[in-house]
């Protein structure tokens, strides 16, 4: 039985990047004043105490209604997908493009950031008093992380656990990481499932498609809520980080930031860049204007969850993607296509093992680029969601898990430079993979 054709809703047309960029930018250098000011008056410092405490509720205001509509975005987008891809002999050939370029993209990601590290050694710039300052200060910190990466389960009850018993339960605890399963990965699998019992029985469902087409349209319109909010609520965000940590952790960290920053970097506008124009036959320069507001609105909220549904909108929008690739694929990648985390997970297991004078071995480092691929998928797409499964990656390879807390201090701004390479990768792989399944439809055929 042919699947029924679902019609993609119409959204609000999204607001400009420009106010987002302004709200940023505007947040940055204030709260690097702010931090300077409070350390020389201490007057000024209960001002600026004063000013995080207003900033900070309105970032989470902002950030909420995102994650609010994360999982009925991802359930109702996915399932649609998968009812308007139909013949599940298209469903498979979309899941292992996107599975082979994302793939590309994370040992692209790692090999450069491991290559980096050997190549300018930031682990042996940083001195032993900074080590031990550093340690002792956020020791705390890195028990709570540490902690948590002993719950890491194993690669076959991780399979296991993608299936779930319970998916209301999985999507109670899917978008803050509390969830006892997979949560998010066993969110999209039952969307997946739902979405293809409804192409079996598609005139049976129309109701239910009808319905989840309710509910797709009802979080966007919400998220266009939110976006307005985003240039005051992304600014309030990094207002709030910076005005708190200010430049003396990048000062003692400039090594091991300016490592990281140059890998992501890299495999922004180099790697994504050759593949855009290889793959997508699209110019970088365009592909990177029509995606600027994603980039921004990652960068503002360092979650690749919260950023999904303006994602989305950019690839409905501005890069006019057919919608039942672009969903499949954008859906599935906030999870499973983190090559930004990747690189940094590379970056820090190495620099640490530098820092701490542990030597690796080729075979070792060969082990840290598997496992940071893997370790990028299925990582939580929220702030900080990748430290625990560094430390099970530092375990394996002999770096003590507790140093961990010399890069905590910094970990929150290269977590706001990563997620953008993580959103961007996302929409990189659904060009991609859209430009090759257009020619089934020359009206949802992107140009060139």
């Amino acid at each position: 039985m042919s699947a029924a054709v679902v019609d993609t809703p119409s959204y609000e047309k999204h607001q400009s990047a420009v106010p987002i960029l302004i709200g940023l930018i505007a947040g940055l250098i204030v709260g690097l004043v702010a931090n300077q000011a409070a350390q020389h008056h201490a007057l000024w410092g209960q001002w600026v105490a004063t000013a995080i405490a207003v900033a900070q509720p309105i970032g989470k205001i902002f950030l909420r209604l995102m994650f609010m509509v994360v999982v009925p975005l991802v359930f109702s987008a996915l399932a649609l997908a998968v009812v308007e891809i139909g013949d599940p002999r298209h469903l498979g050939r979309i899941g292992l493009k996107t599975l082979a370029f994302t793939g590309a993209f994370s040992a692209t990601a790692v090999l450069i950031g491991l290559g980096l590290v050997n190549a300018f050694q930031p682990g042996k710039v940083l001195s032993d008093a900074q080590r031990q300052q550093l340690v002792e200060r956020y020791s705390g910190d890195a028990a709570k992380i540490e902690a948590k990466s002993k719950e890491a389960k194993s690669l076959a009850d991780t399979l296991v656990d993608m299936i779930p018993e319970n998916p209301l339960q999985e999507m109670v605890g899917a978008v803050d990481g509390s969830s006892k399963g997979n949560g998010m990965l066993a969110v999209m699998f039952c969307a997946l499932i739902i979405g293809l019992a409804i192409t079996v029985r598609a005139d049976e469902c129309r109701t239910l498609i009808d319905w989840l087409k309710g509910v797709q349209t009802v979080t966007m319109v919400v998220i266009s809520f939110a976006l307005k909010l985003a240039p005051v609520g992304a600014g309030c965000l990094v207002f709030a980080i910076t005005a708190q940590l200010g430049f003396d952790i990048l000062r003692t960290l400039a090594w091991f930031a300016a490592t990281v920053i140059g890998g992501l970097a890299l495999q922004l506008f180099v790697t994504y860049s050759i593949t855009i124009g290889l793959f997508a036959r699209m110019t970088p320069w365009r592909f990177f204007r029509n995606v600027s507001q994603a980039m921004l609105t990652a960068f503002g909220t360092s979650s690749s969850n919260a950023t999904l549904p303006t994602a989305i909108r950019v690839a409905d929008e501005e890069l006019k993607l057919p919608e039942h690739v672009s969903h499949f694929v954008l859906t599935v990648g906030a999870t499973g296509n983190q090559n930004g985390t990747a690189l940094y997970e590379g970056v820090v297991i190495l620099f640490l093992a530098q820092v701490m004078e542990v030597e690796l071995s080729v075979a070792q480092q060969f082990q840290v680029v598997l496992m940071s691929v893997l370790a990028g998928i299925g990582t939580a797409g929220v702030p900080g969601g990748s430290l625990p499964l560094i430390m099970v990656v530092m375990r394996s390879v002999g770096v003590p898990p507790e140093s961990i807390g010399i890069i905590l201090g910094i970990d929150r701004l290269l977590d706001m430079c990563r997620t953008v390479v993580n959103v961007t990768g996302d929409l990189a792989v659904a060009t991609c993979v859209a430009r090759g399944e257009a020619g089934h439809d020359p009206a949802t055929s992107i140009p060139a």
